[in-house]
This record gives C-alpha cells, structure tokens and sequence, in this order.
C-alpha cells in the first residue's frame, strides 16, 4: 500500500512542476515534471524501490530530459522562420532599399523620404532629390550612398 501512494506522490510531484510551467514559463519545470511522471511509471513498475534509488533515479531522469531538451528540442525551437527574422527591427527592413532626398545630406547628415515619414540619413553630401541607396543601419539612422541612375 505504501508503493502505491509513492506512486501517486510521483504523479503529484509532476502535475505540480507541470502546472507551474504554466505559471512561469521557462521550459525546465515541465522537463523535470515530465522525470517525476516517468517515476510514477518506475515505482508503479517497481514496488519495492527504496527512497534513495528514487531519489538518485529521479535526478538521472531530470538531468537525462533537460539534456534532451537542450540538444534536441530547443534548437528546432529557436529557428526564426525567414521573412521574420527582421519583424520588430524597421530599419533594417530598408537596407538594400532606394529612396529620394527630402533634405540635401550637409555634413554627412541628411534625411529622406521613407514611405509616408522621413529618416535621418549618413553619407557623402548630397544634393535635395538625389535617390540613395541604404547600405547599412545604425539605431535609428540610415547609412546611405548615391544611386548611379545609367
């Protein structure tokens, strides 16, 4: 009888680590929740195993499903599909792209038209109208060079 109700000890400890992952995401709670599910397997299986063997197997058991995780689950995870990889970063989303000079570039500094806005731009000085070309970013402002127009 005793068995029986570490096997259920088991299946709480794994709803518990579980549904904390669910609380505070992270995804080590439900890889350890998932060594404690299996433990309720081992000790349903294995009615006579002492407390330290499960103790030890356990640790085994979370250690072997966070590894399995980190080398086999994660890497597929942490693929950011093409076409996403620049979602929430605008400017560089423009590189590449030609625009016209809404202000000349004096200095080094000007700015041009970019859609329905104006962004601040570097590069050679260049006359008001002239279409650049973005060849880099840095924060928020566009690195451009002049457009040979053949």
């Amino acid at each position: 009888m005793e068995s029986l109700a570490l096997h259920y000890l088991w299946w709480i400890v794994a709803l518990l680590l579980i549904g904390g992952e669910v609380i505070l995401p992270g995804y080590f709670m439900l890889w350890i929740g998932f060594a404690a599910a299996a433990m309720g397997v081992v000790v349903f299986a294995v009615p006579g195993l002492g407390e330290l063997a499960q103790a030890v197997l356990f640790a085994v058991l979370a250690f072997a499903s966070c590894f399995a995780y980190w080398r086999f689950v994660r890497p597929r995870i942490d693929r950011t599909p093409p076409g996403n990889a620049r979602l929430n970063r605008r400017g560089e989303q423009l590189v590449g792209g030609r625009y016209t000079l809404c202000e000349p570039i004096v200095q080094g500094r000007g700015k041009a038209k970019v859609g329905d806005g104006m962004w601040l731009v570097t590069g050679p000085d260049l006359p008001l109208g002239t279409m650049v070309e973005v060849v880099g970013v840095d924060g928020t402002t566009l690195r451009v060079k002049a457009v040979d127009v053949a």
